[in-house]
């Protein structure tokens, strides 16, 4: 008779983010994952399989939660180009505000993985896109709306602002607490939209 799990594997999921984000996969160990997620070894590779797969199941919940953030914002948006703000304005609060210098989930994973991991890259490389859509989407909303400049197409601003802001995701990762930094850079940003 199969015994019944006696956790939430979304919950586990999200000890796993916490952990891996921290410490990267390769410095994150199979004791670091039965501690932090207070799970037997065989519990969790019952569920998850092997430290790659947990890995790979980890970086798709936090790039949905992630980007369902930004897309429910976008969408209900009546100016694309203040919402964009408060985006980039959270993002450097974040950054200012990250005692362990964590950076972003998705863009530290491409660093470390994906040139060497063919399923994170698939996952890095669908994030890419999606949020390029939805950038696009977005800043085509705000020409529509007389928001942002039509110099450019919407799908060029739109690389420019994912380019941007995943830049700094970076900044926070190496440790930067310059406010005037991100400040610089967003201002840069907006001056071209």
């Amino acid at each position: 008779m199969a015994r019944t799990k006696e956790f939430n594997e979304d919950q586990a999921l999200d000890k796993a983010i916490e952990i891996f984000w921290h410490k990267g996969y390769n410095g994150t160990s199979a004791q670091d994952l039965v501690t932090h997620l207070g799970l037997s070894r065989s519990s969790l590779y019952d569920t998850f399989g092997d430290k790659q797969k947990l890995f790979a199941q980890s970086l798709q919940r936090y790039q949905k939660n992630a980007q369902n953030q930004i897309i429910d914002l976008l969408e209900q948006s009546d100016n694309i180009k203040e919402t964009l703000k408060e985006i980039f304005k959270q993002a450097v609060i974040e950054s200012l505000e990250d005692r362990i210098t964590k950076g972003c989930f998705m863009v530290n994973s491409s660093v470390e993985l994906a040139m060497h991991d063919e399923e994170i890259a698939k996952i890095v490389k669908n994030n890419s896109q999606i949020m390029e859509d939805v950038f696009t989407k977005a800043v085509q909303k705000g020409q529509d709306a007389g928001h942002i400049s039509k110099v450019n197409s919407a799908t060029v601003l739109a690389r420019f602002i994912f380019n941007t802001y995943s830049g700094i995701r970076v900044l926070a990762r190496t440790g930067e607490k310059d406010k005037q930094v991100y400040d610089d850079i967003i201002k840069a940003m907006f001056s071209i939209l």
